[in-house]
């Protein structure tokens, strides 16, 4: 009985892209509070422009959370609702 060969092309940049897109919507499902970096690194805008645009709005002033002279944290559905409003108003 002659013995299979079985060759599987793999291309690596799309497993790790898939991969990368479940951990991300896996994250966003599980995301309950977020700072100003994983806010940064998820927007893809820099702090400042985020201070700038977003932090200083009311609306983004309500949704903060800080102890006193603390690390600030937003509701993550809340403060991203927030900020596409904001946007919307461009």
């Amino acid at each position: 009985m002659p013995i299979a060969n079985l060759t599987i092309d793999v291309d690596e940049k799309e497993v790790k892209d898939y991969i990368n897109k479940k951990l991300e919507q896996a994250i966003h499902e599980s995301l309950f509070m977020w700072d100003i970096d994983q806010m940064a690194r998820r927007t893809c805008m820099s702090k400042s422009f985020l201070e700038n645009e977003f932090l200083h709005d009311p609306r983004m002033k309500l949704l903060e959370r800080r102890k006193e002279k603390g690390k600030r944290f937003w509701f993550y559905e809340d403060s991203k609702n927030a900020m596409k409003q904001i946007m919307d108003e461009w």
